[in-house]
């Protein structure tokens, strides 16, 4: 992961923009909040993992999108606006196209905020966050996030060492491949056992469950994490008072009908896009600002 501004504020600011921007990105299905949602989405993860992200989202997110928006008009033909018949009859309509980009939009928009948040919302933060309130849940959470990656660079250790001896699984007859693919499984979950055992071991030498025991972290509310909590609340306010009021409203069946475009409704389509830039945007000041720095020295 590459050095984050954004990641380094508050973790309880992290939840709560990641909260507000998944909630919205799933629940409205306008093509500017949508839009906006997506080119967020897809610069803060290409900030976070680089080409690995645009890789991703080349090979699986476009042609996800594409494939679910072209998809949903051939099973549903909702809609008064035909553009043409298909061969069995059906309809195909102006609404479930649009409303099959739309959705397929809203799905890929939240696969990235949620690949971006996997690696912002580390194990640490979620036992700051809801330690105290779910120990037990963010527990789970906590060990499954820091399993996964674990469990992986593991496998890659064993089969690396496997393959200095001639047993690796991608290579021989079916029957081998197989064979050697087992034993790489079965020592991986060895390890898993014993690591298991480990892991309970010393989260009860270290007081796991026991009352009264608190928490060591590093993360202190400051003036930084103040004002972006401001901002947050700026934004989130006028978006909800956009909503609310209707002014970005969208309706795609029977037919379809935006409505009106207000100084509120325009109002609201800018603090949303904002909101979706703000990682992005807050971590370009900061190259800015330590650029300046490097140029006066």
């Amino acid at each position: 992961m590459r050095r984050d501004s954004f990641a380094a504020y508050h973790p309880v600011l992290n939840f709560a923009y990641y909260a507000a921007v998944l909630l919205c990105s799933m629940l409205f299905l306008h093509p500017v909040f949508q839009g906006l949602s997506l080119l967020g989405a897809l610069l803060y993860t290409l900030r976070l993992k680089g080409r690995t992200a645009l890789r991703f989202s080349l090979i699986y997110m476009l042609p996800l999108l594409v494939v679910t928006a072209v998809l949903n008009p051939l099973w549903h033909h909702a809609g008064v606006t035909i553009l043409f018949y298909l061969p069995n009859g059906n309809p195909i309509t102006l609404e479930s196209v649009l409303y099959g980009a739309a959705s397929a939009c809203m799905f890929v928009t939240v696969v990235l905020w949620f690949t971006s948040f996997n690696v912002v919302i580390t194990s640490d933060k979620w036992m700051y966050v809801f330690g105290k309130i779910m120990p037990a849940l963010a527990l789970m959470f906590s060990m499954t996030l820091r399993f996964v990656p674990r469990y992986a660079a593991q496998l890659r250790k064993i089969a690396s060492a496997q393959r200095t001896i001639g047993r690796e699984a991608a290579q021989g007859s079916v029957l081998g491949r197989a064979r050697h693919g087992l034993r790489l499984v079965s020592i991986l979950t060895t390890w898993a056992l014993e690591n298991a055992i480990d892991t309970a071991d010393a989260m009860k030498a270290r007081g796991y469950g026991l009352p009264g025991r608190t928490s060591f972290a590093l993360y202190r509310w400051a003036r930084r994490d103040s004002a972006l909590a401001v901002a947050l609340g700026v934004l989130l306010s006028i978006v909800a008072a956009s909503v609310w009021t209707g002014q970005n409203a969208i309706r795609f069946f029977p037919s379809l009908k935006f409505q009106t475009l207000t100084p509120l409704g325009l109002a609201g389509d800018a603090a949303w896009g904002i909101l979706c830039l703000l990682p992005v945007a807050i971590q370009l000041v900061e190259d800015l600002r330590w650029k300046f720095i490097i140029s006066r020295i």
